[in-house]
């Protein structure tokens, strides 16, 4: 006897079973059901009902983040807005009065990027005016693109009456809060770098900007000591040769903006002397670097002269290394390290967060002498009209004409 079913043998088990009866459908087909569910809330206006119901209630209010308008919804959409909407439908459940009113971002680079895509740079194919009419009508497109997918979502609000921040009234209402802030003197004017890109001529938050790997010049640049009585007495020796603290950067266009050179006050430090084509010279180096900075520069036998931390040689005054009526301090920062490079930091507050903030502390003046456009303004020092790029290599060429170039070299960063 075989216990293989056949066609012959087989059970009808179902009808064995004593299933109880329901009204429920065997399938969800929550997609079809779904929309009628939704189709007959708003033909009920289930939402208004809501808020009628609770006029005079205890009110609870959540004031919601509104998504960007731009593009369609995907899972991080949905999820914040049903989290949300489970927080105020079981606040209407206890009984409290909590309406929500959605609302959209409207302004900002993704927006004005696509239209770029479609009616070419404001300023350059179509008029700021003509440019920012089309960033509203985009928008617009993209908050009724969400609404819908919200909508379908089963999110109960008022999405009749959506606060967008490009409403005339959202805008007015801004301006009137910010000057009430500043009316109550919570608001310091002030200066603060900021990522910039040059293309859209735009400032960008931290989370537009993508780091990817580039090739830069390298350089190591002397700047020479000013003074070598001031430097004998503080390192307690006599120091009678040219003597340079020398910077490593990527961004030789940033030094015409440079306010001075920051050390780590604690950080070893080292007076080192070598012989080149033009006798006997000077260097400040980090202790830990003085191997790899003297071999980049293509010197031998270095002689240490002194150890020193660095806050021995706070406030030395040294010589810019392009700009002959400038002068800059060796000031302290904690953001200097001894890692890499020379152990001594090229400081432009008006180019560089670390060196805005330690600017602060030392009263130092925040140039930028580099427009929106990348050009150097007419009022810079030196390479006014010339784009930092183009300036680069003359800039590094000059720096080797007034002999404070020690290294020029390409490498990869991000």
């Amino acid at each position: 006897m075989s216990d293989k079913q056949t066609p012959e043998n087989v059970v009808d088990y179902k009808a064995t079973l004593n299933l109880p009866d329901t009204e429920f459908a065997m399938k969800a087909n929550l997609a079809v059901r779904e929309a009628k569910w939704l189709e007959e809330w708003y033909a009920d206006n289930i939402y208004q009902q809501i808020r009628a119901s609770r006029i005079g209630k205890k009110k609870y209010v959540l004031h919601d983040g509104p998504p960007y308008a731009n593009g369609q919804i995907h899972l991080g959409h949905a999820v914040n807005k049903v989290l949300k909407d489970i927080i105020i439908k079981s606040r209407v459940m206890d009984g409290f009065d909590a309406p929500y009113v959605p609302g959209w971002d409207c302004h900002g680079l993704p927006i004005e990027l696509k239209v770029e895509e479609k009616v070419g740079k404001v300023g350059v194919k179509v008029d700021a005016a003509t440019f920012r009419k089309h960033c509203r009508e985009y928008a617009y497109t993209q908050v009724e693109l969400q609404k819908k997918d919200f909508v379908r979502m089963g999110v109960f609000g008022d999405w009749d009456n959506p606060y967008l921040t490009m409403n005339f009234k959202q805008e007015a209402d801004i301006v009137r809060s910010l000057g009430a802030i500043a009316k109550a003197g919570h608001i310091e004017p002030g200066l603060k770098p900021v990522n910039w890109c040059l293309d859209c001529g735009s400032a960008l938050a931290e989370a537009e900007v993508e780091y990817e790997d580039k090739k830069s010049d390298a350089i190591d640049v002397g700047f020479t000591v000013v003074d070598l009585k001031d430097l004998s007495t503080r390192l307690n020796i006599d120091v009678k040769d040219v003597t340079d603290i020398v910077i490593w950067t990527t961004t030789p266009w940033t030094l015409p903006a440079n306010q001075a050179v920051a050390l780590h006050a604690d950080i070893e430090y080292q007076l080192v002397q070598v012989t080149t084509e033009r006798g006997k010279q000077n260097f400040i180096l980090a202790k830990d670097l003085v191997t790899s900075a003297i071999e980049r520069y293509k010197l031998e036998n270095p002689v240490v002269l002194a150890d020193f931390t660095g806050s021995a040689i706070e406030n030395l005054l040294l010589q810019h290394p392009l700009l002959t009526d400038r002068q800059v301090p060796v000031i302290l920062g904690e953001h200097v390290i001894a890692t890499s490079g020379t152990g001594a930091v090229h400081t432009a507050p008006g180019h560089g967060v670390d060196d805005y903030k330690v600017g602060l502390q030392y009263s130092l003046k925040v140039d930028n002498p580099v427009g929106g456009n990348g050009v150097y303004l007419p009022t810079a020092p030196i390479f006014s009209g010339e784009h930092i790029y183009k300036a680069n290599p003359k800039i590094i060429e000059a720096l080797g004409s007034a002999g404070r170039l020690w290294a020029h070299q390409p490498t990869k960063h991000s």
